[in-house]
């Protein structure tokens, strides 16, 4: 066994959308500007991110076979509880990760990150007036009430092993307790839209959710894929081989592979919806910084979030992967995650994770 070798919390505002907030600019002006930032962000997620000149980052430091589903009710709200942290019970050890109040703030710090990552975009597929879109392992539900308002008019599903959503969400809206991995129960061609995001950690056969969710799209729709690929990379040497958050990483990858999960599956993403059937895929690869070094400060906030992603979840996300599947003490735990947070608020390191985005179309009955 490798040898093992508290915690700062970024808080931030819990972000529902991309929309801009009162007291701005007018809005022509405001326009103008969100989105000359925006295409600067694209770019450089695309190419290469500027590093800016700071070393401390001042000012920064504070800122989800056998088959059950139900809609929420109070026969699902159970939890189980394990080393302090609350886990779902519905299909209990199906998702190795938390899903209390501090692992909910994470998610929509992810959503955050993502929709400023993309300019505010919620989807990259070209939807023309959906009526029926389902979120796949929606989490607080933040995508689908989002994609709901943007949507007006169609009927939005999300789904997910953890009743953690709002009571308070828009009339087209609405949340079931469900396993992705089990046979849906909507009839074939229900759907117009699949949108998976952030699922790399839970899904065990890519293939069988992929072909479950091409036989549930209706000619013509729409499925999209929005994954991180967990491994750090460095465009500019600042990154060495003694990276305590690279050999988190690696150990967060070795004990999912214990459960049958592949945390860096999504490189093949692309290329399983082909297999599966789907036309026009498309695939988009970003970078997103760890932490505050890039110049550009739309970039900057965007590597304050996975920064705060990872640092305040160190322990959510080890608890699973290192004790259950690696078979490490929770003290051998926790002495490992005080050299990863130190060289997470080491701005002199310039690295990134790839995330990528990938849609397919069902193809359109002749």
């Amino acid at each position: 066994m490798a040898e093992p070798p508290p915690a700062l919390q970024a808080e931030q505002p819990r972000q529902s959308s991309s929309r801009s907030p009162t007291g701005s600019p007018p809005a022509t002006e405001q326009s103008n500007l969100q989105q000359t930032q925006a295409e600067i962000v694209a770019h450089q997620a695309e190419t290469t991110i500027e590093a800016g000149d700071d070393s401390e980052d001042p000012g920064y430091e504070t800122e989800a076979d056998s088959r059950v589903s139900t809609s929420i009710s109070s026969s699902v709200r159970d939890y189980t509880f394990e080393h302090g942290r609350r886990y779902h019970k519905f299909r209990e050890g199906r998702y190795n990760f938390p899903n209390d109040e501090s692992e909910q703030e994470r998610e929509d710090m992810k959503h955050a990150m993502v929709v400023n990552l993309c300019g505010g975009k919620l989807h990259y597929a070209p939807l023309n007036n959906p009526q029926n879109i389902i979120d796949i392992g929606t989490g607080t539900g933040i995508w689908a009430i989002d994609v709901g308002d943007e949507y007006p008019s169609a009927q939005v599903l999300g789904i997910d092993l953890s009743p953690i959503q709002p009571t308070w969400i828009p009339p087209n809206v609405k949340f079931m307790v469900d396993d992705a991995e089990s046979p849906w129960l909507h009839p074939p061609n229900a759907f117009d839209f699949v949108h998976i995001r952030h699922m790399n950690s839970s899904i065990k056969n890519w293939p069988k959710l992929l072909t479950t969710a091409y036989n549930h799209i209706q000619p013509g729709g729409w499925i999209e894929l929005q994954e991180l690929q967990f491994v750090l990379k460095c465009d500019d040497g600042t990154m060495k081989d003694d990276y305590d958050v690279e050999k988190f990483l690696r150990f967060v990858k070795e004990g999912l592979a214990v459960f049958g999960v592949d945390l860096l599956s999504v490189t093949g993403n692309a290329q399983r919806l082909r297999d599966a059937g789907f036309v026009n895929v498309e695939e988009k690869v970003f970078k997103i910084p760890l932490g505050t070094w890039p110049k550009n400060k739309t970039m900057k906030m965007i590597g304050l979030y996975l920064r705060s992603v990872i640092y305040d979840g160190l322990q959510g996300i080890a608890l699973g992967p290192f004790i259950k599947g690696l078979k490490w003490s929770p003290d051998d735990v926790e002495l490992f995650l005080v050299g990863v947070r130190k060289s997470l608020m080491d701005a002199s390191v310039h690295s990134y994770l790839p995330f990528h985005v990938v849609y397919g179309q069902k193809p359109t009955e002749s």
